[in-house]
């Protein structure tokens, strides 16, 4: 099997270049994959960009499935909290109209790693997933410091 084309560093384009851009966040639960599937398909629609509502909703899936994975241990308690006990995802999505930066913040600083799923394994696809529909797609620290941005180009 073929490794996947991580690209390490910021996003493809400054954020001035995009012309529209919607911000969730959103508690590291089990409900946070849903609600962002929910956001982006919504947000992709409103922006007359239905082509793509499929891609960017699958995308965002995925990467808002392992920013939960990556924010709490496997009984799904928060490592990272607030001074409520709740660990935070944040969703970014940007758009120029022909294409969408989907980003997505958690507050763990390990790179994302690819798996090397068996063929019966029932999940571990992910990021193969997102290689798969992006045209791009990378990750870097954050720039406040704490936690990491993961990110993929999705266009038409």
């Amino acid at each position: 099997m073929s490794s996947l084309s991580l690209t390490a560093g910021p996003a493809p384009r400054p954020r001035s270049a995009w012309e529209f851009e919607s911000v969730l966040a959103i508690g590291a639960l089990p409900t946070a994959t849903p609600c962002a599937r929910l956001h982006a398909r919504n947000i992709a629609c409103e922006w007359g960009l239905h082509g793509l509502a499929d891609t960017i909703e699958l995308v965002v899936s995925e990467l808002v499935t392992n920013a939960v994975k990556a924010s709490t241990d496997q009984d799904q308690r928060p490592h990272y909290t607030d001074e409520h006990g709740l660990a935070w995802i944040h969703l970014r999505l940007s758009t120029d109209r022909r294409a969408v930066l989907v980003e997505v913040w958690d507050e763990n600083v390990a790179s994302p790693a690819p798996n090397q799923p068996g063929l019966d394994d029932e999940s571990g696809r992910g990021l193969m997933l997102v290689e798969a529909l992006a045209k791009r797609w990378g990750w870097d620290l954050a720039a406040t410091g704490r936690g990491k941005i993961v990110w993929a180009l999705a266009e038409s």
